[in-house]
Order: structure tokens, then C-alpha cells, then sequence
């Protein structure tokens, strides 16, 4: 298992504002860095991850992909063990959710913001 810095979750008690260690499946980290890479030279996005609610298990990560433009903002919310796949396809990033059964979840993130598939079919090619 591999270890990723993220945020702390935050709670009503006090707690401190620095970064926590969580230990996390390997294929974990290759998502979080795929979608990071992808996210780094577009200023309009933004990506983060927390500590999710399963405090001391390993996984417990969430991640919020964050897209702004003037007035408009759009974000989706996941945790990291629900990603199948991170692809780049020319300018655009899909992230791939809980296939079974050839269909998906998808969430592309685009030069102009998020478009989220909730039944997409998955092809065998």
C-alpha cells in the first residue's frame, strides 16, 4: 500500500489544519496523480483531496474536482476507491465510476466545465 497527503476532514471538534496520511490501494495513487496532471495546467480547475469519514481505515480518501469560471462553478464529489479508470482524451479527462455489467458512471471534465453521465455504456473494443 502506498500513502497520499490529504486535507483533514473537518469535524466540530478541533483539529489541526495540517495534511494527514492515509494509506491507500497503489492504483489509487496513479488515479489521483492522472487527474492532478490533467488538472495543473488549466487554471479554471481545481483538484482536492480529504480525508473521508472512516477515520484510521485505509482508502478513507475523497476527492472534489472543481471547475470555475466567472459566475458559474461546478464540482463533483467522490471517493477514490469508486474510480475504475482516468483517461485523457485529447483536451478532455473522463473518469470512470463503479462499472458492473458494462455501465458506468462518467464524469468528463472539458476546457468549458463538467458534464456527469450517469448510464453510460461501456464498449469492449
Amino acid at each position: 500500500m502506498a500513502t497520499i497527503e490529504v486535507q483533514p476532514r473537518p469535524t466540530p471538534e478541533e483539529r489541526a489544519d495540517t495534511p494527514v496520511e492515509i494509506q491507500v490501494d497503489d492504483h489509487l495513487t496513479v488515479f489521483s496523480a492522472a487527474i492532478e496532471d490533467w488538472v495543473t495546467p488549466r487554471p479554471s480547475w481545481e483538484f482536492t483531496l480529504h480525508e473521508g469519514h472512516d477515520f484510521g481505515r485505509p482508502n478513507n480518501v475523497e476527492g472534489r474536482l472543481l471547475f470555475v469560471a466567472a459566475e458559474q462553478t461546478s464540482s463533483v464529489g467522490f471517493r477514490l476507491d469508486q474510480i475504475d479508470l482516468v483517461e485523457e482524451l485529447m483536451d478532455t479527462l473522463m473518469v470512470r465510476f463503479e462499472e458492473k455489467d458494462g455501465i458506468a458512471k462518467v464524469v468528463w471534465a472539458t476546457t468549458n466545465g463538467l458534464d456527469i453521465e450517469l448510464f453510460h455504456i461501456v464498449a469492449d473494443i
